[in-house]
């Protein structure tokens, strides 16, 4: 089956790209290079330098290659940048969904599989100590955020431009499903981290923390550091593409560990792969940045026969690995 994957050249496209060339997929990407890299792909996949703004040039793919599925990664993704250029994340992560979903529709393609995210489109959630000790507060006056970890009944409370592109994203994807059949899994990522991961693109935090660290640069965290994350590494989210791609569900799936993660503690993990010395200094905590998220990924499990397979010291460890050989080669 010839699958288009869009930002295959970037972090985690390039991922799943040499997880299906793996199982003798054949691989078209469509990349416009603006964070991906051409030596992110193996030299015998097609690549085709395109935004999926461009209309006509995402057309001109299609017809040429005529791709029986898509994995759709590409998108802008920093979620404080955002917030500061709402228009041009919304022609990009929206209106370049579009563009495809038509050519999908046009070319009666067997599966679309959409990159969202678990992190941005659920928005702020409750602790369980907070679920707990509710009814002693009382009765609140503004609505209270869904308890974690989130499940895919969990309602959408987007607090950033980014989280809901995606969830408009979704949206579409299931009306192109009622109105024309279109068969489509949406994983809802985690943070993902690993090999790969640019700081100087739309960086994670490992990405931006193990830089800094392995140049002996100062480090900055964010607010006072208890932010909670799941942190899910690169190679887990790309076999969950593959299971999409090759199975013959339609759904919506949570893509991480299940488990939370305080930056601080990343901090002290990562200082301690590195060797890193410095003490971190702090920075307004911005605009948009949600407290505490992570996923219930029980669903993916059942259904996709998906689970995360590398916890997170030892994802750390490969990631600081690579990145010491890619600093070694640069």
């Amino acid at each position: 089956m010839k699958t288009l994957v869009t930002g295959g050249a970037g972090f985690i496209g390039s991922h799943i790209v040499r997880w299906l060339r793996k199982t003798n997929c054949e691989v078209v990407v469509a990349d416009n290079l603006r964070t991906g890299k051409r030596t992110n792909l193996p030299d015998n996949v097609p690549l085709y330098e395109v935004d999926i703004r461009d209309q006509a040039g995402l057309a001109d793919l299609f017809a040429a290659e005529r791709p029986q599925a898509v994995v759709h990664q590409a998108a802008m993704a920093n979620v404080r940048e955002s917030m500061e250029d709402p228009i041009t994340y919304a022609e990009v992560n929206i209106i370049g969904t579009l563009h495809l979903l038509e050519l999908v529709k046009d070319y009666n393609c067997s599966k679309f599989i959409f990159a969202s995210t678990g992190g941005a489109v659920y928005g702020e959630g409750r602790l369980p100590i907070e679920s707990a000790t509710e009814g002693v507060r009382g009765a609140r006056l503004a609505p209270s955020p869904p308890p974690l970890p989130f499940t895919e009944d969990s309602p959408p409370q987007p607090k950033d431009n980014y989280g809901a592109n995606k969830l408009s994203c979704e949206h579409y994807i299931e009306l192109y499903h009622q109105n024309y059949g279109l068969p489509y899994v949406i994983l809802r990522y985690a943070n993902v981290y690993g090999p790969r991961q640019d700081v100087n693109g739309e960086a994670g935090v490992v990405a931006i923390f193990s830089g800094a660290m392995l140049a002996d640069q100062a480090t900055f965290i964010t607010g006072d550091g208890g932010q909670q994350r799941d942190f899910v590494y690169v190679d887990d989210v790309a076999r969950a593409n593959i299971l999409a791609l090759k199975g013959d569900l339609t759904g919506t799936y949570n893509v991480g560990t299940g488990l939370p993660t305080d930056v601080n503690t990343l901090y002290r993990l990562l200082a301690d792969l590195t060797g890193y010395g410095r003490k971190p200094g702090h920075l307004p905590r911005p605009t948009g940045e949600v407290r505490a998220t992570w996923l219930d990924c029980s669903k993916a499990g059942k259904e996709l026969g998906w689970e995360a397979e590398v916890d997170l010291r030892e994802g750390l460890r490969r990631t600081v690995e690579w990145a010491k050989m890619a600093a070694a080669t640069a």
